[in-house]
């Protein structure tokens, strides 16, 4: 079908109240992501400074058949934030929508719009008393609208879910213009189909997400964190297991980290030293957050170490005593991605399976990838407690140098096939929280029915009759 012509750009900037970008050089952070894998070009970029406003430029771009690129933080992995490169696009950042509009220490909720930052909601539910427990290393980029299109997990979701556990209510503006106002505080709302969970996790591709009704929960009395050292991450599953019956719903976090992280970490920020004095296979970070005091977790973070000791599960572990060494631990694991990225290039998967298949899962596919690519290195870390691991590869170590980017990149595909054919055998996921964007949406068609794709492009059909929202994303053309 014959598209019409490009309107004048005026006609948008006196359509909303807000900024409008349409100078090249000024236009060139909206166009890329921040992995600088995916360069975009678009006609403007839209900053509207209301709701209203919003909606008035997804009007417009309806009007005029020009697709519509939602944009928070621009923080995503999976280039679902940038425009594809045919030039009929419209990048709308909701960077201005930043207003906290209410907080309901007895709902336990708070109703913020979609351009304040993670860190930004988190420090408003503590002001009040109360804790909103996504948490992100980004936290201080990435934005409440993107969190939510992406179903954002984090290091917290044992315990507190993904983001859409988080969510009780939405605003959205459709992909004709209008605007949908469901910001209701409700656990509890059963009258029909759940419009929140379509929208939540569809990466801009059915609406805009410009507000949201988030649970909050009370502040613990106490965070304690400790490490533990192992050989494999068969152990790490039956620490797991003892650690959820030792400490139950009080365990936030069990962060599954292999020797290979630490040991990039500690090359690229030596300011960050290994807590034990031989090395370990496989590390897990655990934290608890205990409503009876510091003395009450540190205790129970002491007995289920020792055990753990006496069982043989563990090597060595270490609880911290202050929120110094609490920080510092959490700063292993916070870094590795940045100690990866200053290594060289590597091949990221954002995978889950079954939280009992992890060990299967690993011991396979590392035994697969190194016959298949000898020398590589697996850089494998994540939230072993929720099933979501962060299964990265790198290439050889004398084989890392900018002149062996492009031969390291052409396997790519294979390295990918590999991985999430192992991820699919053991009824797994390839995207667990990162979402698909470009990325991986073409692989994910390849493991999902003929059923399941064709649910999913009903659903895109009727909710985006025109194809204007982010299109190229999530659900491959055709």
């Amino acid at each position: 079908m014959d598209l019409p012509a490009l309107p004048p750009i005026d006609s948008l900037r006196g359509a909303f109240a807000g900024r409008l970008i349409t100078d090249p050089r000024d236009l060139e952070p909206f166009l890329v992501d921040w992995r600088r894998r995916y360069f975009g070009r678009a006609i403007a970029a839209a900053i509207p400074d209301t709701v209203e406003g919003v909606a008035a430029v997804v009007r417009w771009c309806a009007a005029h058949r020009v697709a519509v690129v939602p944009q928070g933080g621009n923080t995503g992995m999976s280039g679902a934030a940038t425009p594809d490169d045919s030039g009929r696009s419209v990048v709308l950042s909701l960077a201005r929508l930043k207003r906290v509009r209410a907080i309901d220490t007895v709902n336990n909720s708070i109703t913020v719009e979609a351009g304040c930052t993670l860190a930004e909601v988190r420090a408003a539910a503590q002001a009040a008393g109360r804790l909103f427990p996504l948490s992100l290393p980004s936290e201080g980029s990435c934005t409440i609208g993107g969190n939510l299109s992406t179903n954002a997990g984090g290091v917290a979701v044992l315990r507190y879910g993904n983001a859409r556990e988080l969510c009780l209510g939405l605003e959205v503006v459709t992909a004709d213009g209008e605007t949908w106002h469901g910001l209701r505080g409700l656990r509890k709302d059963n009258t029909g189909y759940d419009l929140r969970d379509l929208f939540v996790g569809s990466e801009g591709t059915l609406g805009v997400i410009t507000a949201a009704t988030l649970k909050l929960y009370p502040l613990p009395a106490a965070q304690v964190t400790a490490m533990a050292a192992l050989d494999d991450p068969h152990a790490a599953l039956r620490l797991l297991e003892q650690a959820q019956s030792a400490l139950g719903s009080s365990l936030t976090a069990f962060e599954l980290i292999s020797d290979l992280c630490l040991e990039l970490v500690a090359k690229h920020f030596p300011d960050h030293r290994r807590p034990f004095a031989q090395p370990s296979p496989y590390y897990v970070l655990l934290e608890t957050s205990d409503s009876e005091g510091e003395t009450h977790a540190t205790a129970a973070f002491e007995a289920l170490m020792e055990r753990a000791l006496d069982t043989g599960i563990v090597r060595d572990a270490v609880v911290a005593t202050s929120g110094a060494q609490s920080r510092a631990l959490w700063a292993l694991r916070e870094l590795i991605s940045e100690a990866q990225s200053a290594t060289g290039n590597n091949i990221k998967h954002d995978v889950s399976v079954p939280i009992s298949s992890i060990g299967d899962f690993v011991e396979r596919t590392n035994a697969e990838l190194a016959q298949r690519f000898p020398g590589i290195r697996l850089v494998v870390f994540g939230h072993l407690g929720d099933g979501n691991l962060h299964y990265n590869v790198s290439p050889p170590v004398d084989r890392c140098g900018p002149e062996h980017e492009a031969e390291f990149l052409a396997l790519q595909p294979a390295i990918n096939r590999v991985t999430h054919d192992s991820v699919h055998a053991f009824g797994g996921s390839i995207s667990a929280e990162h979402g698909l964007g470009q990325l991986r949406r073409d692989e994910s068609a390849r493991y999902k029915s003929a059923i399941e794709m064709a649910l999913m492009r009903r659903v895109k059909q009727a909710l985006d009759p025109l194809g204007i929202m982010n299109p190229g994303k999530v659900l491959p053309p055709g």
